[in-house]
């Protein structure tokens, strides 16, 4: 009997699902032999001089000796300010990011034939330097063909001119590739990860015989002309998709990226990784290239429907987006392209929630991923060349604006999702390790559930040798779901069952998801089970801490099985009961509560509990030597010995420490000073900065042309002001000395403008803003609607300014 039918037999042997006066009952077999995995049929991984190593096996990548859960973000450095890019790095830093990934577009730095710019925001050896310097490892996606939303997919327009066919084995075509690839070299000569550099994968090509850009030299009218090899335009679609049908030119397309691979090798970019897009039927080497995958569940190239993003399945059997050209379970399971947002069109514009991000994540991570990536985390604008856009306009993407409704803006503002997604990137940079050899155990109905089901409760769980995490999620892109109340978990151990929780049941509302530990051992106690979500830890060996969050809904309670003379410590926020065998903890979910745990060996073990909006807000800090959580509603970035906080609109704000800190921290302008009510185990402080305040100076031209004035020279305390556009109407324009900077699809949220970036402050200076009406039959209006975005009652004008203002961002820094 082959090892798959094995760990079915043992991992899915039980399951039933009851209601016993209300209740959800759900019991399932967890353990099962573990299985042996695989490394000895991929050609990837690789060590270097500075002590470094990477690993592959068909299950998960080990860095360093140690499994993890990589968390890649995607950031084009050629679509941000050269002189922003170490802050936005540190943002990415401290929002979680282990990897940046970023494209080389061939047409932004070879516009014309033969003439390679690398210089300003081009500057990508700069850029991978400034990475290095903030210890990410990075994969440069080299191309030839990217797609991102650029020109002709980053194809230069005097290719289209050759007498050559594109994404082929043209001979004319790769010399071209060569000469690029040689180029791109030169840049990364000395970073790669041999060297000691971060650079330890290279994506080749992008979405090869699966998808394409249109050629921008087109006209008005004109179907598409997509940018693929003339071959394989039958395989084409536009967007991430199912393949439907044969590729009679697949071993050809398997064949190309070996040359791509070659090329590559042969000009010098040799890294322990090479990535390939595997989604829908793309092509990869076979067990030379890492095949990377996709999930939007918000596109803008299909219809809205309810995806299957947030259905628990095995992904390592069935990935998303099948068929595949390769075996998947001889890989392990990265998802390279999470839609951390969507790069809005003319005629499609649906808005990502926020709250729809951390279910996604729970959802690949509770079937199997052991890597996760966001296209984009990172959003930009796409900058102008000599000659034409560089944006994909013949797609519909707006001229400059290139958002992308990601964690982090076109400006570099935080967005609401950036912070649902920390505590999952915490809990993935602290206990990666031990969730990566975990197998996944799914439930047998779970394997028949439909995105439209909206009453099922959908759970999976991953386990190894007993111990594991329940991920449960009850959020559905398109659809509102029920809350799902009485929930208690029977599982089967070779130890004996275990009973979540004990008592009573669990209540998952609407929109929420959650991951349980159970069975976790915690410096050598064994925590039976939280129905809270682990985030972090800290601390030294016998005296360590670990934090929790609460989920909306769960009461917070913990079972500590009782060894030895265990003695739990506790304050009024919480209360014990016990019995022979366990302790249990049942803690304030509204406010933070700590209980701690003392063993007859002197160790002692904190747990703390915080609402989840205090781990939103949490950043891991290193205070003389010692691992503390700061919690703020401000930014925290960190920078050699100091820590720069950043908090818009709000000159006034907390701080808070845990564990406490010995002396009071400084600032380098403003107040701070102790609270008159300050938590205990905490060290909370009060920052008072100098508020700032502007008027805007604005002139209407015309009944939709207004000039704004953007101050001049503003004070320390201010790092950027954003000037907030609400308006309805259909498209806008900004532009300075006639020049069009800025632009805008109206979806139905304000238009945020960050302004340093267009004159550092140093003199005044006037935009002037331009915008077009809405429409009453506008394509994109059931997207608005779907979002919850109210039609205007007025189609009159098609427009309306409802309000503008500039609003600060302060910035102050803390040293110790």
């Amino acid at each position: 009997m082959k090892a798959d039918k094995l760990f079915t037999t043992f991992l899915c042997s039980l399951f039933l699902q009851f209601n016993i006066l209300g209740q959800i009952s759900e019991s399932l077999t967890i353990d099962a032999p573990l299985e042996q995995f695989r490394s000895d049929h991929l050609e990837m991984g690789g060590s270097n001089s500075h002590g470094r190593n990477i690993e592959v096996n068909n299950y998960f990548v080990s860095i360093d000796g140690k499994p993890a859960i990589p968390v890649t973000g995607e950031f084009h450095y050629s679509r941000y300010p050269e002189e922003y890019w170490e802050e936005s790095i540190q943002k990415m830093r401290a929002g979680g990011i282990s990897i940046i990934a970023t494209y080389v577009f061939w047409n932004i730095h070879e516009e014309r034939e033969g003439v390679f710019d690398w210089e300003g925001s081009k500057d990508l050896r700069k850029f991978v330097k400034l990475c290095a310097q903030y210890d990410y490892d990075m994969i440069v996606r080299i191309g030839p063909f990217c797609h991102g939303e650029i020109r002709n997919g980053g194809l230069p327009d005097w290719l289209l001119g050759k007498p050559l066919s594109i994404r082929s084995n043209d001979p004319g075509y790769l010399g071209y590739v060569e000469r690029l690839y040689k180029e791109i070299d030169k840049q990364l000569e000395g970073l790669y990860f041999k060297d000691g550099g971060p650079v330890i994968g290279i994506q080749l090509e992008n979405e090869y015989q699966h998808s394409a850009a249109p050629w921008g030299l087109t006209y008005p009218g004109q179907p598409h002309d997509w940018t693929a090899s003339e071959r394989d335009l039958g395989v084409t679609q536009a967007g991430v998709g199912v393949a439907e049908g044969e590729n009679p030119y697949a071993a050809l397309g398997n064949e190309h990226m070996k040359v791509l691979k070659t090329l590559a090798q042969r000009a010098g970019i040799v890294v322990p990784i090479y990535t390939a897009t595997g989604w829908g039927n793309a092509a990869i080497i076979e067990n030379e290239t890492l095949p990377v995958t996709a999930a939007y569940p918000y596109p803008t190239w299909a219809p809205e429907q309810p995806s299957d993003f947030y259905l628990y399945t095995n992904l390592q059997k069935d990935p998303d987006y099948s068929p595949v050209r390769y075996h998947s379970e001889d890989y392990p399971y990265f998802a390279a392209e999470l839609g951390g947002g969507i790069m809005n069109t003319y005629k499609r514009r649906p808005l990502v929630p926020a709250e729809s991000l951390d279910p996604m994540i729970n959802r690949f991570l509770g079937s199997g991923a052991n890597g996760i990536g966001y296209y984009m985390y990172h959003g930009g604008s796409t900058p102008r060349g000599e000659r034409s856009y560089f944006s994909d306009v013949a797609i519909g993407c707006p001229i400059i604006s290139y958002d992308f409704q990601a964690p982090i803006g076109e400006f570099g503002q935080v967005k609401p999702s950036y912070h649902r997604l920390k505590p999952l990137h915490s809990f993935l940079s602290s206990f990666g390790d031990l969730l990566a050899p975990m197998r996944v155990v799914l439930p047998e109905n779970q394997q028949k559930l439909l995105s439209e089901d909206n009453t099922t409760l959908r759970y999976s769980v991953r386990s190894a040798g007993g111990s594991g995490f329940i991920f449960m999620n009850n959020f559905q892109d398109h659809l509102l779901t029920r809350t799902k109340e009485n929930i208690q978990f029977r599982f089967r151990t070779d130890s004996g069952e275990l009973v979540i929780p004990e008592k009573g049941g669990l209540t998952l509302m609407a929109d929420e998801n959650a991951i349980l530990p159970f069975n976790l051992i915690m410096d050598g106690i064994r925590l039976n089970y939280a129905t809270t979500q682990l985030f972090t830890k800290g601390g030294d060996p016998g005296n360590e801490y670990y934090v929790f969050f609460t989920i909306p809904g769960i009461e917070a309670e913990y079972s500590i099985a009782r060894s030895g003379d265990l003695m739990i410590r506790h304050g009024n926020e919480s209360e014990v009961f016990q019995n022979k065998k366990r302790f249990r903890i049942r803690c304030n979910s509204a406010e933070p509560a700590e209980f701690v745990i003392n063993t007859e060996s002197g160790k002692r073990i904190r747990i703390l509990t915080v609402p989840r909006e205090m781990a939103m807000n949490s950043y891991m800090v290193n205070i003389d030597g010692n691992e503390h959580l700061l919690f703020s509603e401000a930014l925290v970035l960190k920078r050699e010995n100091k820590l720069d906080l950043i908090s818009f609109n709000k000159d006034n704000f907390k701080i808070s420490f845990y564990p406490t800190i010995g002396h009071q921290p400084q600032i380098d302008m403003g107040n701070i000073s102790i609270p008159v009510h300050e938590s205990t185990g905490f060290s909370t402080y009060e920052i008072d900065l100098p508020g700032y305040y502007t008027d805007l100076v604005m002139k209407r031209i015309q009944d939709r042309k207004f000039a704004v004035t953007i101050p001049g020279q503003i004070p320390d305390q201010v790092s950027d002001l954003f000037l907030v556009v609400d308006y309805y109407g259909d498209t806008g324009m900004g532009f300075l000395d006639g020049e069009l900077v800025a632009d805008h699809f109206y979806d139905g949220t304000p238009w945020s403008i960050g302004l340093k970036k267009f004159n550092g402050f140093t003199e005044s200076r006037e935009m002037v803003f331009y915008f077009r009406p809405l429409y009453r039959d506008a394509s994109f209006l059931d997207d608005l609607k779907s979002a919850g975005i109210e039609e205007p009652e007025d189609f009159s004008s098609g427009f309306k300014l409802q309000n503008a203002q500039i609003l600060p961002e302060y910035k102050v820094t803390l040293t110790f």
